[in-house]
């Protein structure tokens, strides 16, 4: 089986009881709200990732203002058409961020196409646990920084 180790970095940003989220396309034409941030580039530094993709994805600057963990999760992607299935592993970074400028505008041919503010006691269904794991870190502030947040059914 094909492996394959996918590093990203992501911020939480919350202003006046509101997180910002980005809506991403998911599987059979639906959409999932995601943390904003992605993949690192190679030999690119973590705290660069996050500032890059959160102003690619939602138009802000933000500084990061603390690391609030790390989230890891592996799944099982089946055959990928004559490449046979994948074991990816996917180590996230979760920063706090602040923003100091820029405006909010969705992204045009990136991995998002919406960016918007949600409010914290109104999370939209349709999002991925990161999004869980992200706030109950960033609530929680574990010394350790793991959480383990079951999966929504």
């Amino acid at each position: 089986m094909r492996t394959k180790l996918r590093v990203a970095a992501y911020a939480v940003c919350v202003r006046d009881d509101r997180i910002l989220l980005a809506r991403s396309p998911a599987p059979g034409g639906t959409y999932e709200w995601v943390l904003p941030g992605g993949g690192m580039e190679h030999g690119e530094d973590p705290l660069d990732t996050v500032v890059r993709e959160l102003d690619e994805e939602t138009g802000y600057r933000v500084e990061p203002t603390g690391l609030l963990g790390v989230d890891s999760a592996r799944h099982t992607f089946p055959r990928e058409g004559l490449r046979g299935p994948r074991d990816h592993h996917a180590l996230r970074i979760v920063y706090e961020a602040r923003i100091v400028g820029g405006a909010l505008r969705n992204e045009v041919n990136g991995s998002t196409d919406l960016a918007a503010w949600h409010d914290l006691t109104a999370l939209p269904a349709t999002r991925i646990r990161l999004v869980d794991v992200a706030l109950t870190l960033w609530r929680d502030r574990p010394a350790n920084g793991r959480v383990h947040v079951p999966p929504r059914l």
